[in-house]
């Protein structure tokens, strides 16, 4: 999670968006740099509202920005699967290197997920709070260009970002089926990205 305090803007770190490039890009002029653990790095809404908005409010402002990206359904998992394939994970049990994509997408949808396919949920991570703290920015992970833009101008400065902790390039395969069910149970995932 990134905070500029002049710009009035929050970055929440949406895991598997892209977030560690732009926390290597804005890190240094960023007034609050959450970088572990990875439970207040990658705070969902809930836990910035809980843990972070009263300090900003009191501190900063009232009025912050709050920005998330969010990926499509399918390509979130595609990457969760990939980085759970890479060689720091031989041996864990939550790793990728057993099952196939369509298999890590089958049990995803399943209510008791087994460790290897427990990736959360970008809805989820994004539900507004009781109290009404939400993002009231959304950019779309395939959007780079226009996500760009947006901090250039919000920051007042030029940004140059590096590519960051990618997951190995392999193809994905996931049969009609697996995706239909995809589609129903995890609904939510994919009007999610619709709305932006």
């Amino acid at each position: 999670m990134l905070v500029f305090a002049k710009a009035r803007l929050v970055f929440l770190s949406v895991p598997k968006t892209g977030t560690t490039a732009w926390e290597k890009a804005l890190g240094p002029v960023a007034d609050i740099v959450v970088n572990d653990p990875p439970e207040l790095k990658h705070a969902p809404v809930f836990r910035y509202n809980r843990f972070f908005r009263p300090m900003l409010e009191k501190f900063v402002s009232d009025e912050m920005d709050v920005m998330a990206v969010i990926r499509e359904p399918v390509s979130w998992l595609g990457s969760w699967y990939r980085y759970r394939r890479r060689p720091f994970m031989a041996g864990r049990p939550n790793n990728t290197y057993d099952v196939s994509f369509d298999e890590f997408v089958a049990a995803y949808c399943r209510g008791d997920r087994p460790g290897f396919a427990n990736v959360g949920s970008q809805a989820k991570f994004v539900e507004p709070a009781g109290n009404g703290t939400r993002v009231t920015r959304f950019f779309r992970y395939d959007d780079q260009a226009g996500l760009h833009r947006f901090l250039e101008e919000r920051l007042e400065r030029g940004i140059t970002l590096t590519r960051e902790n990618v997951s190995p390039d392999m193809p994905l395969v996931l049969s009609p089926e697996t995706e239909d069910r995809l589609r129903r149970k995890r609904a939510a995932e994919f009007a999610l990205y619709d709305s932006i």
